[in-house]
């Protein structure tokens, strides 16, 4: 589900996180120098999961994400391409219903959950515009989307001292801490094309979200986009 930009073929994605499964919660740890579990925590606000709600949570990869859901009381679907992702996920939580899920094609009918999130994952699928539509299918007249996504630092000096920590340290700290350092060279070189807040926000409209709106975390290097199903 690659953007075709980065040259690569779906099962090559497929692949490469099959890969990282294992260490993939701890080498993000290391890499957003902790700011991944404040990142997690804030999806979790802006889902805003409720007792008896049916949440999807896509590219949910070991299950780690969906945690925090399915303590409210809410039935939640973690979702993702990556098997490898899903067997460790397995593991770890086995009373969750991990399923294998095509961004693109999603294995559910119209109008099923209350709310659908994605974090860091939309980057990786090849037709993205094709995912926000589908994430629209699925969820009920009145449901709502968060997006966690990486995105542009709104300030300038720190947009280049961002872009340098991508390209330079990421794939060295990567080799320490990851069984496959390639994995974070390919998901720099992807937030690095990935669209800013104003153009992810106009994607969300023209798939036909409304109530469409983003927040900024650590500076823009994550941006929260928020949307509703109102028809």
């Amino acid at each position: 589900m690659t953007r075709a930009s980065l040259d690569k073929q779906p099962h090559e994605v497929a692949t490469m996180f099959d890969d990282v499964a294992r260490n993939y919660d701890l080498t993000n740890d290391v890499l957003s120098l902790g700011q991944a579990r404040l990142w997690r925590r804030e999806v979790a606000k802006a889902v805003d999961a409720r007792p008896a709600e049916k949440v999807l949570d896509l590219a949910a990869g070991t299950g780690t994400s969906s945690m925090s859901f399915a303590a409210t009381g809410a039935y939640v679907v973690p979702c993702d391409f990556s098997m490898g992702m899903l067997r460790e996920g397995k593991k770890r939580h086995p009373w969750l219903p991990l399923t294998a899920g095509d961004g693109t094609k999603l294995p559910f009918k119209d109008g099923v959950f209350d709310a659908v999130t994605i974090s860091y994952g939309l980057r990786n699928v090849v037709d993205y515009d094709a995912a926000l539509r589908e994430m629209h299918r699925v969820t009920k007249p009145g449901g709502r989307i968060v997006i966690a996504e990486f995105s542009t630092p709104t300030w300038k000096p720190f947009r280049l001292v961002y872009q340098e920590y991508l390209m330079r340290a990421l794939p060295p700290v990567a080799r320490a801490v990851s069984s496959n350092p390639d994995a974070y060279v390919y998901l720099a070189e992807s937030i690095r094309e990935w669209p800013d807040q104003p153009a992810l926000a106009a994607k969300l409209q023209k798939a036909g979200w409304s109530k469409v709106a983003w927040r900024d975390l650590t500076g823009g290097i994550v941006a929260l986009h928020r949307g509703v199903r109102t028809a």
